[in-house]
């Protein structure tokens, strides 16, 4: 069977692997899966993006089913709006932060959220035997005007508007020239921001800083945040749904080190709660839970794992190493706007700078890495890392505990061909040594 989906949704190099013609068998195989009804259909900035919409459309029409068209937004948005307006599916269409050469599709369930991974199966199996409706009446398209004030409104439900207003906050967005320069913008302005923003323009090349935010390539946000004496500034992904924070002083913080301070703030106002997270994100959320009777689950690397876990178990909040936030009372999906609200909330409620607030966690050091590398030699390295350390976890590529304070962790990439390092440690220094033996071990095996 044709494996289509990665790690989060199907994505590949536009008019190279992912032709229109793909694009119109996958889309009869996900209309063929929703079998009939509304669906509500967005997409990114990239530049191949409306073109994939004309071929998204004609597909779901062919197959009897009535297409909504949202245009453009960020992919939490699409997800919010599928459950919140009552559709029968979405489909966004996004490669979120990979490379502008570029595009993906992301299929939604009707609760908003990403399909499961059984679900991924059942739709490559309907693929691989073109196991398509055949439908009597074509359906129809239409556009969706409600989709953005739909998402802002819900998100400004869950804080306190009152609060955040007061405080008359100075937010520094960077917008990654991506989705969410439709929504967050306005959605600081709504709060009573004073809003100062880079990259706002949406642009397919990402030519501001790329797609991805990583810390390495947020040096304009840290410099706008100093500048402009703002309390706080955020950087979003091409498809707006994770985001890195950059404190006061111009610090960028870790997507892991972020979620920590929300997890903290959010289990006690809700306490007895489940916090689901990846294998790959830091121990510290362990310590953090104990304080208010909640308690931690583990899933393997990507936002659809942890999305269905919370779903199955009416989580509380989840969340991904990489800046992906989810809070479930909004929606069991990443989502950088609701992110930053958030963020808003608990600074409206504290005395305290967000470096400070930071600076009471407990310490927590990780990072990661990547090498290029194709997944059969990425299978390989795990293999000779098995050899060395055969009590390790391998549930998803490789995690080696090599003491109770340092773990790292290798597994191929599932959007790019690439193998992923991650670690933590309980010091810099001690984290810096770690990563780079094991960075020469797998260059070692490698070669």
């Amino acid at each position: 069977m044709k494996k289509l989906f990665g790690t989060n949704g199907v994505r590949g190099v536009f008019s190279e692997d992912f032709t229109l013609e793909f694009v119109n068998d996958l889309v009869m195989s996900l209309a063929a899966h929703f079998k009939q009804g509304k669906i509500l259909v967005g997409y990114d900035g990239r530049h191949s993006s409306p073109i994939v919409a004309k071929v998204v459309s004609s597909a779901l029409n062919y197959s009897g089913l009535d297409c909504y068209m949202a245009g453009l937004v960020p992919t939490p948005c699409l997800e919010y709006a599928t459950k919140k307006l009552g559709y029968d599916g979405g489909l966004m269409i996004t490669a979120s932060h990979n490379p502008p050469q570029y595009n993906g599709i992301k299929p939604v369930a009707s609760d908003g959220v990403e399909i499961s991974r059984e679900d991924e199966r059942k739709i490559e199996q309907i693929f691989d035997e073109k196991n398509w409706i055949k439908a009597s009446t074509f359906g129809k398209s239409f556009e969706e005007t409600n989709v953005i004030s739909t998402y802002i409104d819900g998100i400004i439900s869950l804080i306190d508007i009152d609060s955040i207003k007061a405080k008359k906050f100075k937010v520094c967005l960077d917008l990654g020239n991506g989705a969410q320069a439709v929504t967050a913008k306005k959605l600081c302005e709504n709060l009573g921001c004073d809003v100062h923003t880079i990259n706002e323009e949406i642009n397919g090349d990402f030519p501001g800083r790329g797609s991805e935010p990583t810390p390495q390539n947020l040096d304009e946000l840290s410099k706008l945040v100093v500048d402009t004496n703002s309390n706080f500034g955020i950087a979003f992904d091409g498809d707006g749904d994770r985001s890195i924070f950059c404190d006061e002083t111009g610090k960028i913080l870790t997507g892991d080190s972020s979620a920590l301070l929300l997890c903290d703030y959010l289990l006690q106002q809700y306490p007895n709660s489940q916090v689901v997270t990846c294998l790959n994100s830091g121990n510290i959320i362990e310590n953090i839970v104990e304080k208010t009777n909640s308690h931690v689950v583990r899933t393997k690397v990507g936002s659809v794992e942890v999305s269905r876990r919370m779903v199955n178990d009416d989580a509380l909040v989840g969340y991904e190493e990489n800046g992906g936030f989810m809070f479930g009372n909004h929606n069991h999906v990443r989502d950088g706007a609701m992110t930053l609200a958030l963020m808003l909330d608990l600074l409206s409620k504290s005395q305290l700078d967000l470096s400070q607030n930071i600076k009471n966690l407990p310490p927590s050091f990780t990072t990661k890495t990547k090498i290029e590398c194709s997944l059969e030699k990425s299978k390989i390295v795990i293999s000779e890392l098995l050899k060395e350390f055969p009590d390790s976890n391998t549930s998803d590529g490789i995690k080696i505990q090599v003491d109770k304070d340092n773990w790292v962790m290798i597994r191929p990439s599932g959007t790019e061909p690439i193998i992923r390092i991650y670690g933590e440690s309980n010091s810099q220094q001690n984290l810096d040594s770690l990563i780079s033996n094991f960075v020469e071990k797998t260059k070692s095996i490698l070669a």
